[in-house]
């Protein structure tokens, strides 16, 4: 089963390019944190991404919600993304028709296709919706994640939902290379989906609004997926970014290296 095996062999046989290129990331910074950096001000969002930039593979933004939103808050983004070596995902949940996104990727004020590396899709609106998508990123190198399952509670994200969502993602591997989700969706040994958990968090348990939180080891050794999302446990307290972006980022490895050890071991 390809999802137990190191990040480096499985870059090396992706089919992949975004895929590819995520993992070999993840491999050389030796990291499987990604920071979700929900804030409302062009400041707050660069100066996080820098000061977790070190620790990361991926940049989670959501775009929309930044007041003052500009292009040269692109350009400063792009430029940490290279300064640090992460790359960035909006986290867009697109959800329309396949004529509607392809516009809502490509254009408008935020352009997510010219600097995202990474966005996500509900499958509610049916295949159309990666076709769409996939005639803007494909040519620019780009890869898209489905939301397969949700953290929160009573998500309606489940049952013959994800079962569906998995085979949409089988019939478009090109462009498609994973999910959000809360366990792993590789269920056979030919296939090779990378799985991105939000909801994870060393401290609490949960939220008012539903958000239920798991820990590293919970998410990774004992659900198989393979990255961690964490926002606010990192950057709630601004005195302590440095130092729970490193705490978080070790965590998610140690259990990253405890799932290696214990599969080869069953071999």
């Amino acid at each position: 089963m390809n999802t137990y095996k190191t990040y480096s062999e499985r870059a090396k046989q992706h089919p992949n390019a975004c895929a590819r290129n995520l993992l070999e990331l993840m491999e050389r910074k030796q990291t499987n944190l990604s920071v979700a950096v929900d804030v409302s001000t062009k400041k707050e969002l660069l100066a996080i991404a820098d000061a977790v930039g070190p620790y990361v593979c991926i940049i989670k933004t959501h775009i929309d919600i930044v007041d003052d939103f500009d292009a040269d808050l692109v350009k400063q983004l792009t430029e940490l993304s290279a300064k640090h070596d992460f790359l960035i995902f909006e986290d867009r949940k697109f959800a329309d028709i396949g004529n509607t996104v392809k516009h809502q990727y490509a254009n408008g004020i935020y352009k997510i296709a010219s600097w995202s590396h990474i966005t996500n899709a509900h499958t509610v609106p049916g295949e159309g919706i990666i076709k769409g998508l996939g005639e803007i990123g494909l040519p620019l190198g780009r890869g898209l994640l489905l939301l397969a399952e949700m953290s929160s509670k009573g998500a309606l994200t489940k049952g013959s939902y994800t079962a569906e969502s998995v085979e949409m993602a089988r019939r478009n591997k090109d462009f498609v290379f994973g999910f959000i989700a809360q366990h792993k969706m590789n269920h056979y040994d030919n296939e090779d989906f990378l799985v991105m958990s939000p909801g994870v968090g060393l401290d609490i348990k949960g939220d008012t609004l539903g958000q239920q939180y798991r820990t590293p080891r919970e998410v990774i050794v004992e659900s198989g997926s393979d990255i961690i999302i964490v926002g606010r446990g990192i950057y709630g307290n601004p005195a302590e970014v440095h130092k729970q972006a490193q705490r978080y980022r070790r965590a998610g490895w140690e259990a990253y290296l405890e799932r290696v050890r214990l599969h080869q071991s069953k071999k």
